[in-house]
């Protein structure tokens, strides 16, 4: 009786069809242990571990990496790109209009009810993106 093993962070990308470079494996890794990161947060951390790195370089493999679905990119209006390792499920976001702190939410009812539009204007929906604005709690008590 064999156990299975989560796939190594090589083995993800090799399957998704990419070349595996130990910068591609930092980043994807930074990308999932960070929290909503921008390219600069996420080039600092690839430096880390590799050393020298382009940041045209991490560009490139975000680009690559987010076309395969490994990684999720949001850019709420008014920020920088960011990026997230919680990809495949519809979930949300919600944004602080103070410090610019992002977090994850949960669709608040079933699965994707967002998916749903009232008027589809025949399209096939796959995605919707939900971005809730607000006060996190450190700003809202600091004021």
């Amino acid at each position: 009786m064999t156990s299975s093993q989560p796939a190594t962070t090589a083995e993800e990308l090799r399957g998704a069809g990419l070349r595996v470079t130990a910068a591609r494996v930092a980043l994807l890794e930074a990308v999932r242990n960070g929290d909503h990161l921008g390219v600069e947060a996420l080039a600092s951390g690839v430096r880390d571990r590799v050393g020298h790195v382009s940041l045209q370089a991490v560009y490139e493999a975000l680009h690559a990496l987010t076309g395969a679905g490994l990684v999720r990119r949001i850019e709420p209006p008014g920020s920088p790109a960011l990026y997230e390792g919680r990809v495949g499920d519809n979930h949300h976001h919600i944004v602080c209009r103070s410090c610019g702190v992002v977090a994850d939410v949960d669709c608040a009812v079933g699965e994707a009810p967002c998916l749903t539009a009232s008027d589809d204007h025949g399209f096939v929906i796959d995605e919707a993106e939900v971005i809730y604005w607000g006060t996190c709690l450190t700003c809202s008590t600091a004021s």
